[in-house]
């Protein structure tokens, strides 16, 4: 067998040394012009990292985690299988560190209590600069427990007990008000509502905001205008059957997620019952896969995860550098305007009070 031919030999990764020679300066001077560290005229500064650039060097991040005592990534604990929630929050919080050049690991820990702790050992192996804990629900969960270590944590889309411990979650009454407010306001009264168990915050939340709007305009919601059940399809199908027998007045339907949503139009359509000429639909999570290809399209809430994950990301790297702010943090939701609620102003966003 013949001998590799030169150019088919591994190129060798460039050192700093290359850098400082390549640029005609001192090894001090490549350092200070590539670290950002040091007083340098800007033109040197510019010329060294052109080089770098040039020659494809690369700063030896380990070599400048362990000098600033800091690792430049955090962990991100997930219990959301699906990637419903965790995907969108993932996106704004990597926004947000990447500003700051920090990388994050994604740990899928599937409510298994064994698994979390492996992932946070691991994590904690990695000399993570901080932690941020989600979930698929908001109800509390348990506190994670770090070994003894002292890093930060941060709670999004996802709450414990711990009043030292910053949880951020979107505002489910403030959305439950809007979603409530918008039906009022295009002149229905007869309001009902469908949503998920009772024994969730989220749900409790909702119903919560839609019976202060209501109450804002002189109106009550009846105890049997309000179903609780699964969050599915086929639960929004059979309580959409029920409403129907048992109040046929209702024309205004607040549904608690868009999975509801999609079964109470399907049940609406199958009974004669003309969206939103005779009855207007609002649903909440505004999943877009589901609310738009909706027969309407499907008015929805919108819980702002993009957003909540970018301050997610901010207010992690505030208690990186030792500014806690502890306590439940709620933020505000959206109103995204389809064809369902029967308002000309198709996909308008409003968030403003009835």
């Amino acid at each position: 067998m013949s001998d590799p031919s030169p150019s088919s030999s591994p190129k060798p990764i460039p050192t700093i040394r290359d850098v400082a020679k390549a640029a005609g300066v001192s090894l001090g001077t490549a350092s200070k012009a590539l670290s950002g560290q040091g007083q340098l005229r800007e033109e040197t500064r510019q010329h060294v990292r052109s080089v770098a650039e040039r020659l494809g060097y690369f700063p030896n991040d380990l070599f400048h985690s362990i000098r600033r005592k800091r690792s430049f990534t955090v962990g991100l604990i997930s219990t959301d299988s699906y990637g419903r929630f965790s995907i969108p929050l993932l996106e704004g919080i990597e926004h947000a560190l990447g500003e700051a050049q920090i990388s994050v690991f994604l740990c899928n820990a599937k409510d298994d209590p064994v698994l979390e702790r492996q992932h946070v050992e691991s994590l904690l192996a990695k000399r993570v600069d901080g932690i941020i804990v989600t979930s698929r629900r908001t109800d509390p969960r348990p506190s994670l427990d770090l070994r003894g270590a002292k890093i930060p944590v941060l709670y999004a889309y996802a709450q414990v007990d711990d009043p030292a411990a910053l949880c951020l979650l979107p505002d489910d009454a403030q959305g439950g008000y809007i979603a409530t407010g918008h039906l009022l306001r295009l002149g229905r009264r007869n309001v009902a509502h469908i949503t998920g168990p009772e024994r969730f915050g989220a749900a409790r939340e909702r119903l919560q905001g839609m019976q202060k709007a209501l109450r804002e305009h002189g109106l009550k919601l009846s105890k049997h205008r309000i179903l609780h059940g699964a969050w599915s399809e086929a639960w929004g199908y059979q309580a959409v059957r029920e409403l129907l027998q048992r109040d046929p007045k209702i024309d205004a339907l607040f549904c608690g997620s868009d999975l509801i949503a999609r079964g109470a139009l399907d049940a609406l359509r199958e009974s004669g019952v003309r969206v939103p000429e005779d009855l207007a639909v609002v649903g909440f999570d505004n999943w877009e896969i589901l609310a738009e290809a909706a027969r309407p399209p499907l008015t929805s809430v919108d819980m702002n995860l993009l957003e909540l994950g970018r301050q997610a990301g901010r207010r992690l790297l505030r208690m990186i550098d030792g500014r806690n702010e502890p306590g439940v943090q709620r933020l505000p939701c959206r109103l995204v305007v389809r064809a369902s609620c029967g308002s000309p102003l198709y996909y308008r966003k409003e968030g403003d009070a009835p």
